[in-house]
């Protein structure tokens, strides 16, 4: 799962595939994917 972020009104939607366009205002290859730092992960003991 990724956030992806509309660059002209700042919309957020959280899916597994680019959206062509924002729900929000309707444009059109607006949405950008928002990076979340990884998680630390754990070792095994």
């Amino acid at each position: 799962m990724a956030v992806f972020t509309c660059e002209k009104c700042g919309a957020t939607i959280d899916t597994r595939c680019k959206p062509k366009k924002c729900a929000a205002c309707g444009e059109q290859e607006c949405m950008c994917k928002e990076e979340k730092p990884a998680a630390p992960k754990q070792g095994k003991k």
